[in-house]
């Protein structure tokens, strides 16, 4: 495993950050041959991709090569490394904060992403964005703790995707939620009959799942849609949001479990 002997960017993980993030990394059988590379510097070169915009191929020579960072990319989206990130402290950041563990209302919105020639055949038009690209759906508790996400063409109906951000919101939250706050996008019958059908009464109002957005577009690589596999899209987005999640929420998280 090659050592760490480069000078820190802003974007590299801390050591106390690092406390919580490398049991998650770790994705190895006992069998498994030694690493080449160590975790921490993946996970930076990640970071630091999704911070400044730049493509694979441009990570500066003193990570990993972008091939290698790339492929262990996909090992942790495909094992859910980054959901469980997000997932797990849900209930101790909540206590934090004076809320009960599970969420009970949640957040539902979507925004588009401009397409580039990466894209490939999943780019479509919004007419109503007015952007071929591809679009984000995203469901948020009332503190924006991340609870559900999806990726789909840009053409895309919002409340087509209702049915399954509601089914995987109460997988989530074990059947807690009641209450499903939405832009219009998300309303009409057949929302409503599937929210319905998963409990919740959905309520037509614009909600602070764009304050959400507003903290994802400080990763520059979010921008716009520049991802070949729709995967790898959502998994920087969640990247994205473990990373707003250890900046704003990991000393919380140590006075709670103290």
């Amino acid at each position: 495993m090659e050592a760490a002997t480069r000078k820190p960017y802003p974007s590299d993980v801390s050591d106390e950050e690092r406390h919580f993030v490398l049991p998650y990394l770790t994705l190895m059988r006992p069998d498994a041959p030694p690493r080449r590379h160590d975790l921490r510097e993946g996970f930076d070169a990640l970071r630091w991709l999704v911070r400044t915009g730049a493509r694979w191929a441009y990570l500066p020579h003193e990570f990993p090569a972008w091939t290698a960072v790339y492929q262990q990319a996909r090992r942790w989206i495909a094992a859910g490394v980054f959901e469980a990130m997000t997932h797990d402290p849900r209930a101790l950041l909540r206590a934090a904060a004076g809320r009960e563990p599970a969420p009970t209302a949640v957040i539902l919105d979507s925004r588009t992403l401009q397409s580039t020639p990466m894209s490939g055949g999943r780019a479509a038009y919004d007419g109503a964005e007015r952007r071929r690209g591809s679009k984000i759906h995203v469901a948020v508790d009332t503190l924006g703790h991340l609870l559900a996400l999806r990726v789909t063409p840009a053409d895309a109906q919002d409340r087509a995707q209702v049915a399954a951000l509601l089914a995987e919101v109460q997988e989530v939250t074990d059947n807690r939620v009641e209450v499903a706050s939405v832009d219009q996008g998300y309303t009409g019958e057949a929302p409503a009959a599937e929210a319905a059908q998963r409990g919740f009464v959905p309520l037509p109002r614009r909600w602070v799942v764009e304050r959400s957005f507003a903290w994802l577009a400080k990763f520059r690589r979010l921008a716009r849609d520049d991802e070949r596999v729709p995967q790898v899209l959502a998994g920087l987005h969640l990247l994205a949001l473990v990373c707003l999640l250890l900046a704003r929420h990991l000393s919380p998280v140590a006075q709670v479990q103290k």
